[in-house]
């Protein structure tokens, strides 16, 4: 297992990665990352200022990953849990937990005391994993991430 920052080559596999993810659970896909033109290019997207994207490697195939983004809106101190996707034949075995916590360290680097994240109820697994580790819910968004159609929102004091 490598975990790295993103790479231009890696812009094909994480946006498969991220729209069959969402397909699979039966998410929409208008309102989502998957209808979110900068999945196609996520390595110019995380060039942003206090952006950064781990990228999960496993027998040299880019099997997920996970970043942080300053989203447009979000309170001061605060950056956004993003694009954090595995393909299914990894998921369930750690690797999520730990892009999480890398991705929130690099936060903490960063000078972030809040991380503020957006998911569906369907993704179970995720939703557990982010309740395990402290995010508490909201009633309502923060920023503007442009996902309207997400609704679970939830934020962590780092």
């Amino acid at each position: 297992m490598i975990i790295r920052p993103i790479q231009p080559s890696d812009n094909i596999a994480l946006a498969k990665i991220i729209r069959e993810s969402i397909e699979s659970l039966g998410l929409p896909t208008e309102g989502t990352a998957h209808s979110d033109p900068s999945t196609d290019d996520l390595f110019k997207l995380f060039k942003c200022e206090k952006s950064y994207y781990w990228v999960l490697e496993i027998d040299q195939e880019v099997v997920g990953g996970c970043g942080i983004y300053p989203t447009n809106g979000l309170p001061n101190g605060c950056c956004e849990l993003v694009r954090f996707f595995l393909k299914e034949k990894v998921r369930g075995k750690g690797y999520g937990k730990i892009l999480m916590q890398k991705s929130e360290e690099t936060a903490i680097q960063f000078g972030f005391k809040l991380i503020y994240l957006e998911s569906f109820p369907d993704m179970k697994a995720a939703i557990a994993l982010y309740e395990k580790y402290a995010y508490q819910y909201l009633s309502n968004s923060l920023g503007n991430t442009g996902h309207h159609a997400c609704n679970v929102w939830m934020l962590k004091t780092l």
